[in-house]
């Protein structure tokens, strides 16, 4: 590992190692995720941290496409500091880089569910984890096929969420962020017995069997509760967890596609996550940053800071992972 009292600034591009941190200016040098090194080289990784940059599936305001970026740029006074309340840098014992974005032709999309597909298994391939900055929602159905394939089918879904994305919607090539985990469970990709949405605050007819904690129901209940009821629902089973940032209310974070009132607080959001480490989460993603309706970053510093705690997570279970 490198002395961090060595290596000063842009570290996204001088670090040689997937471990350890540099010392950077927050408001200067070249934006990674945290800073952690850019890089396509997989070797010995066990997080790779990738933006899916879509926006094309959307069915209201656009603009996800710009949330990676976005979220990398905040997650620049993340890299600084140790997470809160876990008081350790992850990137000490755990290798985790930046693995850059996904090319996208989107001007061919029915290219796009093969070629994420294709991404995602590159880095599942080589032994990594993944960790995924979206773009619009319809990216975890191609990133759900992928980590199906590789930690085999069907996984639990954790998803954090205004709307329960399970419409109808039986067209094959269909590009819609509104059906992926309609699509999803008809395919076997999920267990939705044993799959939770958390969060949710708008009417569909038919849930498709996904375990439901609506945001009345986290309002009321509270944080403890709703980990409590997460951990019963997936269990041991490996799991797959999804954050929409439309899952918080828009006095969080106004940038996104499909604002939804009556959501969960920032606070509620990250404990609850903070609360999930006995669940062997297998992927992740952070999807629906729109920053062109964002004020003063604050849905991108959300998703960084939701995708931050993701990272300690990961790292921790594969801590566990390690000493058995």
């Amino acid at each position: 590992m490198e002395n961090q009292q060595v290596l000063r600034g842009d570290g996204a591009i001088r670090r040689e190692s997937p471990y350890g941190s540099s010392k950077e200016n927050t408001y200067a040098g070249v934006v990674s995720f945290m800073r952690r090194q850019y890089t396509k080289d997989l070797t010995g990784v066990e997080l790779a941290v990738t933006g899916v940059p879509l926006d094309i599936a959307t069915t209201n305001r656009p603009g996800a496409r710009l949330g990676p970026r976005a979220i990398r740029s905040a997650s620049s006074q993340l890299g600084v500091l140790l997470p809160y309340p876990w008081g350790i840098n992850p990137f000490d014992d755990y290798a985790v880089i930046d693995y850059g974005d996904c090319w996208l032709d989107v001007h061919n999309p029915s290219t796009v569910k093969e070629t994420i597909v294709a991404h995602a298994r590159t880095i599942l391939d080589a032994g990594a984890r993944m960790l995924t900055l979206g773009g619009d929602h319809y990216i975890s159905y191609p990133l759900l096929v992928a980590h199906a394939e590789k930690f085999g089918k069907p996984l639990s879904l954790i998803h954090f969420d205004a709307h329960c994305d399970t419409w109808p919607d039986d067209r094959p090539d269909s590009l819609n962020h509104g059906s992926m985990f309609y699509k999803a469970v008809k395919e076997g990709l999920i267990d939705a017995q044993h799959s939770v949405q958390i969060g949710i605050r708008t009417w569909n007819d038919d849930f498709m069997g996904i375990r439901i904690l609506d945001a009345p129901w986290v309002h009321e209940n509270g944080v403890k509760a709703t980990i409590a009821k997460i951990i019963d629902i997936v269990g041991e089973r490996p799991a797959y967890l999804t954050f929409d940032v439309d899952g918080l209310d828009p006095a969080f974070a106004p940038g996104t596609g499909t604002p939804v009132p009556g959501g969960l607080s920032t606070a509620q959001a990250l404990s609850i996550i903070r609360g999930l480490t006995s669940i062997d989460m297998v992927g992740a993603d952070v999807v629906e940053v729109a920053p062109a309706y964002d004020h003063a970053d604050i849905t991108a510093l959300a998703a960084a800071h939701v995708t931050s705690e993701l990272i300690c997570l990961f790292r921790q279970r594969a801590h566990e992972r390690r000493q058995t």
